[in-house]
Order: C-alpha cells, then sequence, then structure tokens
C-alpha cells in the first residue's frame, strides 16, 4: 500500500471513529516521551549534506516521480554513500520498484535487494496492481541480487560482515524498524560501514519519531552517538565519521540549492 493510500485510510478510519484521534495522539505523545527518555528530545543530531559532500553531484535514473518511494535527494546520498567505498558491498531491505538499487548498481561491485516474494504481498491481501510494480526498474539487471524473504524471520547469517552500506525502507512500524536496525549491524564489515534508514522524516524538516525511536532502541547503545539525519533528506544514517551537526529548526531558511536536469522516458 502507498504512503498516499495510507494517509487516505488513516484519515477514512479517523472520520468515522473520532475515539481513534485520542489513540494516535496518545501514541505520538508516548514516542515523544521514548524519545527524550533515550536523550534525543530535539531529535537525532542534524549533518549539513553539502558538509557531507562538498561536491554533492549525482545522475538519477529511472526516478518514477510517483508516490511511495524516495526523494531524488535520498537516492543520491545512497548513491554517494556507496561510492566512498572501493568495490562496495550494498544490501537493502525494502525494494519497492527498485528505484535505489538501480541508481547503486552501477557504483557498487555487489548490489543486495531483498523484499516479501509475490505470495507472501498476496497474503497481505495487496492489489495485483501492488504486487506488480515490485522490482519494477531493477528486476532484469543482471548485477542486482534480489533476494526474497520476511526481514522479520529471515536467516541472515550468510550475508553477515559483508556489506560497505545497509540500506532500510521495509515496513515502517517499530517492531519492524527496531528488526531490521539490529539486522542492519549484523550485516556491515564493521563500524567504518554506513547504515541508511528511509522515512526517517515524513519530510526533511518533520521527524517521524515512531521510525526515530525504533531506530534507537535497535542500535547498540555504544553507536547511538553515531546516528545522525541528512539535511535535505527523510533519512537517517549512520556513520563513524565526524562532521558539524546542528538541530532541525522549525522552517529553516535553505542553506543549499540544487540544480536538476531532468528528462522523461516513455516506457
Amino acid at each position: 500500500m502507498s504512503k498516499l493510500s495510507k494517509v487516505k485510510r488513516l484519515a477514512k478510519v479517523l472520520f468515522q471513529n473520532p475515539k481513534l484521534l485520542n489513540v494516535v495522539l496518545e501514541q505520538n505523545k508516548a514516542y515523544n516521551k521514548q524519545a527524550e527518555d533515550f536523550g534525543f528530545k530535539h531529535g537525532l543530531p542534524v549533518i549539513d549534506i553539502f558538509k557531507m559532500f562538498p561536491n554533492f553531484e549525482a545522475e538519477i535514473e529511472s526516478f518514477s516521480y510517483l508516490d511511495g518511494g524516495s526523494l531524488i535527494t535520498d537516492l543520491a546520498l545512497i548513491k554517494k554513500s556507496v561510492e566512498r567505498y572501493a568495490d562496495s558491498a550494498y544490501f537493502e531491505i525494502g525494494t519497492w520498484r527498485g528505484e535505489s538499487a538501480v541508481n547503486v548498481a552501477p557504483v557498487a561491485k555487489e548490489c543486495y535487494t531483498m523484499n516479501l516474494s509475490k505470495a507472501d504481498l498476496r497474503g497481505l491481501g495487496l492489489a495485483e496492481q501492488y504486487i506488480k510494480q515490485q522490482d519494477f526498474f531493477s528486476k532484469n539487471i543482471p548485477s542486482i541480487k534480489h533476494v526474497k524473504g520476511n526481514s522479520l524471520n529471515f536467516d541472515f547469517s550468510e550475508y553477515h560482515k559483508r556489506f560497505d552500506v545497509v540500506f532500510i525502507d521495509g515496513d515502517h512500524h517499530y517492531e519492524s524498524v527496531k528488526k531490521d536496525t539490529e539486522t542492519a549491524f549484523k550485516l556491515i564489515k564493521n563500524e567504518n560501514s554506513t547504515i541508511i534508514w528511509h522515512d526517517y522524516g515524513y519530510s526533511p524538516e518533520e521527524i517521524r519519531y515512531e521510525v526515530m525511536c525504533a531506530i534507537i532502541d535497535g542500535t547498540p547503545k555504544k553507536y547511538r552517538k553515531n546516528l545522525f539525519h541528512v539535511t535535505n533528506t527523510m533519512c537517517a544514517m549512520f556513520t563513524t565519521r565526524q562532521y558539524p551537526v546542528s538541530f532541525l529548526k522549525d522552517k529553516a531558511a535553505p542553506t543549499v540549492a540544487f540544480t536538476i536536469n531532468i528528462k522523461a522516458n516513455r516506457l
């Protein structure tokens, strides 16, 4: 189900059951309190994307501009992060249309992407139109290895300590994000590797506290100081590289302007 569809469905449910709004508000309040208990009352420290990559330039292919995907800056962040490593190995949880994998594949020596099988997706009652879009861009690219399974119970042991960059964009409920985070720290080669989480924010300027708390909870305590939000993206990142940091400010003035050359190709 796409993010827009989920929002519409939630709005309909709340309209039909107004009392549920109190449940949602209480849940948000609980996650805000949990973030404060973790020591992240103001969210994760923020790294300026331009300070991370002073020469921030990336070519993004097969970008659909449809609901449910990443921002261009999200994909550029992932691609630039992978480029940093020689003979890099990349693993992602949550394929959807395959836009992230298809952009990483040209700069990675190894590229793995994981998602539920079609049978699992049908078991969730998802529409065939949705299921057909799975791996849409990535399925015919030989260098991308598609792994099928449920990350909540999949045996990842053969992939442990193999990857320079791990990208998490699967189910965004608390327990799923926590589990995928725990898995990611087993998949990375060492503390010099990078983990990127999508949908840390509802937007680049609005924190998604359920996801943030799950990321923190799933991260080993010794590495929580290495969790950050990257400006101009909806992504959180684990990195031991050192950067100046700040915190999100409400409706802050732009510090970076991007140049985009756009070209559409009929499929």
